[in-house]
């Protein structure tokens, strides 16, 4: 499909959680020890619901890892 002319690229703002969501390396720290809680519990066979458990927090803490990074690493709007 071509299109012609100039693009036009809509971006929708980046949506920043302040505070609370602990330092870059406090968070990478915490997805390292739910890593290795997670293959502790594979290996003692723990319960489905366990496991699940601990892919919510996984991925919750991996959710929190990118917003810290983008608030260290994007400069703020309100800081132009």
């Amino acid at each position: 499909m071509a299109c012609g002319g100039s693009r036009t690229h809509l971006r929708a703002p980046l949506l920043r959680r302040s505070g609370g969501l602990g330092t870059v390396e406090s968070l990478m720290a915490r997805i390292f020890d739910l890593v290795i809680a997670r293959q502790e519990l594979r290996h003692t066979h723990a319960s489905v619901a366990d496991l699940e458990r601990n892919r919510l927090d996984i991925g919750q803490a991996q959710l929190d890892l990118s917003h810290a990074l983008i608030d260290r690493y994007v400069p703020s709007e309100n800081a132009a």
